[in-house]
């Protein structure tokens, strides 16, 4: 599994790029938990996932992750992200946080749990 960790992350940070729905959903167990943002109500399976994401994504003509920092130890991964976007409204807007990912034995996302402010986001758009 450890050579499918990297993959696994670099194809859900890839998706969040293009913005591709079914590509980040593909990094996640059927049955995984998305705390995302930590703090608010988890996100439990694909269904409730995908919503939040074209929730997110529907706010921006473009918009991504990009990894900083990634560190692997065992089966969970900790990365500090920076995403950037373009609101409809046409403004930039840049923010950040860190992501823990815990994958299962198949390599896939299990538990994610992003640390961001999606509030202070929304104030730049």
């Amino acid at each position: 599994m450890s050579a499918t960790i990297p993959k696994t992350i670099q194809s859900y940070f890839a998706a969040t790029r293009a913005m591709d729905v079914d590509g980040y959903l593909a990094a996640f167990a059927p049955d995984a938990i998305n705390y995302d943002p930590v703090g608010g109500e988890p996100l439990k399976g694909h269904e409730a996932m995908r919503q939040f994401f074209l929730g997110i994504a529907g706010l921006f003509e473009q918009v991504g992750l990009t990894e900083e920092f990634v560190s692997v130890a065992g089966n969970e991964v900790a990365v500090k992200w920076k995403g950037e976007g373009i609101s409809k409204s046409g403004k930039a807007v840049v923010f950040e946080g860190i992501d823990i990912f815990e994958l299962n034995s198949e390599g896939l996302v299990q538990t994610l749990k992003a640390y961001w402010n999606p509030s202070e986001m929304m104030t730049r758009l």
